[in-house]
């Protein structure tokens, strides 16, 4: 029987802010516990809420980029339930009038585009964290995450598999850091996602029952976690069991998800409007302010790189992967004067590896595009031929500190250009190499390519290639008559 696997995500993106959503409380990751609680985040009696306003303008630039609509009045609202790390007994969240509706996300399914619709994006507080390891038979309570401005973004039930559910989350990371509402560092918590996986027959419009997976704060992880949930899923059916709605967890060192409760519904949660908040009120002169300030958004970056690089489908989804990375695309195309195509095969290349080799963003590379750009102009001009532009770049890397020049003078990279010397590099090979000599004049073209190399070598690598190609070719000839 063949089964289509139905994905939904709910994601809660950090919004970054100096201070807590209600409280003036900071936000800043890995304080000791309970020093980043104000008496708000606690829960004490007599204290009130203020709404933190770069949050909302965080949630009003997400739904603008995503063509959302912004509510013009919206309801903070209180979710109630109980947990040791939810001092007030309820969490401030968004429930019947959340600040965005709708919106859609493109993402790459395989080789074709597909529209992913979004529900809802909404304002809300995190809760604490139980701490478990550092006391023994007993639990911690650190309040330093309670009261952390989130913009949970839920999505429809678009998705089919674990691939186009990454895809989604990939594509939904790169947005939030990209116009900077969101670090999206998914190790220290600021973008966590929770599926809601469900299996039907193939063919069938009706959605099967659902179970949530919680706090999947990798994407390797979320696509073993979906994985291992769909199959679960499909074989209690196939064995004539039927799917629980419940809350799992997914064991990475089990690679399995495993029941934590029963999945409540939103009556669970006795959702009411907060007394102590007003409605969010935004005006039109507000949005059309933060649209102003709003980058150019991947998709426009996207067609604006195709349309002027004339870069294949592969270089601009690369060079698009993250703002910085655009950023630093133009910039070396600006600084270098190269050809915008060797400029993405040297950004795609050399530096992906080395930044993917040492695990550093591009935004904090040791070669800024500037530097790379001087090395680009330096193969242009002769001064280096790409084999010691290469070996330039890792002693670049290394020597951040050095300028391109002066390392090319101090390691004698400097490109032999000089016919006369090259031409006597060539007779000497020639001389020593009378075999290749003669296979070439048999009409075996890759004695050529062989001698080129003895050329090279007797050079350090440093003889202008396409000198090299000229002269040697030319005194073939003439050696062949």
């Amino acid at each position: 029987m063949a089964w289509e696997v139905v994905v939904g995500i709910e994601t809660h993106a950090q919004l970054l802010t100096k201070s807590k959503i209600f409280s003036g409380a900071a936000t800043v990751f890995g304080a000791p516990p309970n020093t980043q609680s104000a008496a708000l985040d606690l829960a004490l009696p007599g204290t009130l809420p203020v709404l933190n306003a770069a949050a909302v303008e965080h949630a009003i630039r997400f739904g603008l980029a995503v063509g959302g609509k912004i509510n013009a009045r919206s309801i903070l609202a209180r979710k109630n339930y109980f947990y040791p790390d939810l001092p007030k007994g309820y969490q401030i969240s968004q429930y019947e009038l959340p600040i965005v509706q709708g919106g859609a996300m493109r993402i790459l399914a395989g080789e074709a585009e597909k529209t992913i619709r979004l529900t809802r994006a909404h304002l809300e507080e995190d809760a604490g964290k139980s701490l478990h390891e550092d006391f023994r038979g007993m639990t911690g309570i650190d309040l330093n995450r309670a009261g952390t401005p989130l913009l949970e973004i839920v999505s429809e039930p678009d998705l089919r598999g674990a691939k186009e559910a990454v895809a989604y989350a990939r594509a939904l990371h790169a947005l939030v850091v990209w116009i900077g509402v969101c670090d999206g560092n998914m190790q220290e918590g600021s973008f966590r996602c929770d599926a809601n996986v469900s299996v039907r027959k193939a063919g069938s419009d009706k959605l099967g029952t659902r179970c949530e997976i919680k706090n999947l704060n990798s994407f390797r992880f979320m696509e073993r976690a979906i994985e291992f949930e769909a199959k679960r899923q499909i074989q209690l059916l196939e064995d004539g069991g039927s799917v629980v709605q419940e809350t799992r967890l997914y064991d990475a060192e089990r690679d399995e998800t495993r029941s934590m409760r029963t999945k409540e519904d939103a009556h669970d949660y006795r959702y009411f409007p907060d007394p102590d908040l007003l409605p969010v009120m935004v005006s039109n002169a507000q949005i059309e302010k933060i649209k102003a300030a709003l980058p150019e958004l991947p998709e426009a970056r996207r067609t604006r790189f195709e349309r002027e690089y004339a870069l294949s489908a592969y270089d601009i989804a690369a060079l698009t992967a993250s703002r910085a990375a655009a950023d630093y695309y133009e910039s070396l195309v600006e600084t270098s004067g190269a050809d915008p195509k060797i400029c993405a095969n040297w950004q795609n290349g050399s530096l992906a590896r080395s930044l993917n080799q040492h695990e550093t963003e591009i935004s904090r590379s040791p070669i800024p595009a500037p530097k790379l750009g001087q090395i680009l102009q330096r193969v242009a001009d002769g001064t280096l031929s790409n084999k010691t532009a290469q070996k330039l770049f890792d002693l670049a890397w290394s020597s951040p500190d050095l300028a391109i020049d002066e390392l090319i003078e101090r390691e004698g990279l400097k490109q032999m250009s000089d016919a006369g010397a090259i031409e006597t590099k060539i007779d000497e090979v020639l001389a020593a190499n009378a075999q290749q000599v003669a296979d070439y004049k048999a009409g075996k073209e890759k004695a050529f390519n062989s001698l080129v190399g003895q050329v090279m070598k007797a050079t350090q690598g440093k003889a202008n290639p396409a000198q090299v190609n000229e002269i040697l070719r030319r005194k073939l000839g003439a050696w062949a008559t």
